[in-house]
C-alpha cells in the first residue's frame, strides 16, 4: 500500500535554477525601494533642502556628503537621491529655493506696504522704501532659516553655467524693485551716484555681512539697517 501511494504522488516541483539564491541575495541596482518614510509628501523635501543649505553654508559643498546630509534630515543615507538626482542638483535647488522665497517675501513686504497706507496718505517716501528694503533684505541673509542664500553667494561655481544663468535671472527680479528707489533718490539729490552703481555697491556691502556678523553679539538687524542708510544716504544713527 505504501509502496503504491508512493508511486502515485505527485512529482516534486523543480527547484530553482543554479546562481538563482546567489542573485537574489545581491543588492538591486539602482535606487533602493522607498519605505514608508522615504516617501516624498513634500515636508521630507523640504527637510532635504533645509539640512543641505545649513551644512553646505557651514562646511561647503565638496566638504559634504550626501550622507551628512541624510543624517542631518534623519533619513537613511541614500534617501537624498529620491528627491535630487545628484548632490549638484540638490546645491542648485538649495539656491533657487532661497531666491524664490527671498522674493516671495520681498512681494509681500511691498504689497503691505501699499495695503498699509491709510486713504489720503502717501506711502513712504524714497528713503523710507529702501529702508524697509535694506531691513528685509538683512533678515532674508541673517535671520532664522537664513541658510539658503549665502550658499547662492559663496558656492555659485559649484553649479553649471546654465544654473547660473537661470538664478542670474531670479537675482534680477529681486533686485528690480529696488531700481525705482534708488532713482528716486538719485533725482533729489539723496544718493550722489550713478544708479548702476549705487545697486552693484548696495548689494555687495548688505551681502558681504553674511561673512562677518554673529548674531549672538554685535549690532541687532536694526542697528545693521541704520548704520546701512547712514553710509548709503548719510542718514544720521
Amino acid at each position: 500500500m505504501e509502496a503504491s501511494v508512493a508511486r502515485t504522488r505527485s512529482p516534486a516541483p523543480p527547484g530553482p535554477p543554479a546562481g538563482a539564491v546567489a542573485v537574489a541575495g545581491k543588492r538591486p541596482r539602482g535606487r533602493p525601494r522607498k519605505t514608508v518614510q522615504d516617501r516624498d509628501d513634500g515636508n521630507r523635501r523640504q527637510e532635504v533642502l533645509r539640512s543641505a543649505a545649513k551644512l553646505f553654508r557651514r562646511k561647503g559643498f565638496h566638504a559634504t556628503s550626501t550622507r551628512d546630509i541624510a543624517a542631518a534630515a534623519g533619513m537613511r543615507s541614500g534617501s537624498p537621491f529620491y528627491h535630487f538626482k545628484s548632490k549638484g542638483a540638490l546645491l542648485y535647488a538649495v539656491m533657487e529655493e532661497g531666491m524664490r522665497v527671498a522674493i516671495a517675501r520681498q512681494e509681500r513686504l511691498l504689497a503691505d506696504l501699499l495695503e498699509s497706507a491709510r486713504p489720503g496718505e502717501s506711502a513712504p517716501d524714497a528713503a523710507g522704501r529702501l529702508r524697509l528694503l535694506i531691513r528685509n533684505h538683512f533678515d532674508i541673509l541673517l535671520g532664522p532659516g537664513s541658510d539658503f542664500i549665502p550658499v547662492m553667494l559663496y558656492e555659485a561655481r559649484s553649479i553649471t553655467a546654465r544654473q547660473r544663468a537661470l538664478l542670474a535671472q531670479l537675482q534680477s527680479g529681486y533686485e528690480a524693485p529696488w531700481a525705482p528707489v534708488l532713482q528716486a533718490l538719485c533725482a533729489c539729490g539723496r544718493l550722489r551716484t550713478d544708479v548702476k552703481l549705487a545697486r552693484l555697491l548696495v548689494f555687495g556691502a548688505l551681502n558681504w555681512s553674511v561673512q562677518w556678523y554673529d548674531r549672538r553679539k554685535g549690532a541687532s538687524l536694526d542697528e545693521l539697517t541704520d548704520a546701512a542708510m547712514h553710509l548709503f544716504l548719510g542718514e544720521p544713527q
